[in-house]
């Protein structure tokens, strides 16, 4: 089998798909749909997110310097699509999906009530890349749903997440291995 050059793209797959909220409880704020997000750092934890500067939750994270990031489940699969498709500038995204602001622990943007994971993140860095502001968030504080156990490894499996490739939501398929297998095998 032979390789094959193609036109550089960032084709990553799969990505998660959380919704960020930002803004103020009192105040102007929004939901925005990201796919462009990543584990940055363990410590301090940190998580980044890419958004296009014309994004109306660019403009609020840049202006406020916080946000969140809610781990949406599978039922909120509409949400998700239509918080990524309208203006947050014309629509209150919050009312229109039937989702609910509640004030963070850490952060003065809110986060989403109805989804099992939010992290707090305050922005540390941001940078112009092109096409996509990148900010890197600290993470402040995480909340989780009441029955979501402590072995946060275990939440795909309680709550199983989103993921994005190339416009087309997928689930997660079924636990292939647990990190370390091969030298457990090699020792064993």
């Amino acid at each position: 089998m032979g390789k094959r050059l193609v036109e550089p793209a960032a084709v990553l797959y799969p990505l998660p798909v959380v919704l960020v909220s930002c803004g103020r409880m009192e105040g102007p704020r929004n939901i925005v749909t990201v796919a462009w997000t990543g584990v940055a750092c363990s410590d301090p934890p940190m998580i980044t997110i890419a958004l296009r500067p014309d994004r109306y939750s660019c403009e609020l994270i840049r202006r406020y310097g916080d946000f969140v990031v809610n781990v949406p489940h599978r039922e909120q699969l509409q949400a998700v699509d239509w918080c990524g498709t309208v203006s947050g500038r014309d629509v209150d995204k919050f009312a229109a999906m039937g989702l609910t602001a509640r004030a963070a622990a850490r952060t003065a943007a809110p986060l989403i009530e109805e989804c099992p994971v939010n992290l707090e993140c305050e922005v540390r860095h941001q940078l112009r890349l092109g096409s996509h502001w990148l900010f890197v968030g600290e993470v402040l504080a995480v909340q989780v749903d009441d029955g979501l156990g402590e072995d946060s490894s275990r939440w795909p499996l309680q709550v199983p997440p989103l993921v994005y490739c190339r416009g087309r939501y997928h689930g997660l398929g079924e636990l292939l291995a647990e990190h370390g297998f091969s030298r457990k095998e090699q020792l064993g």
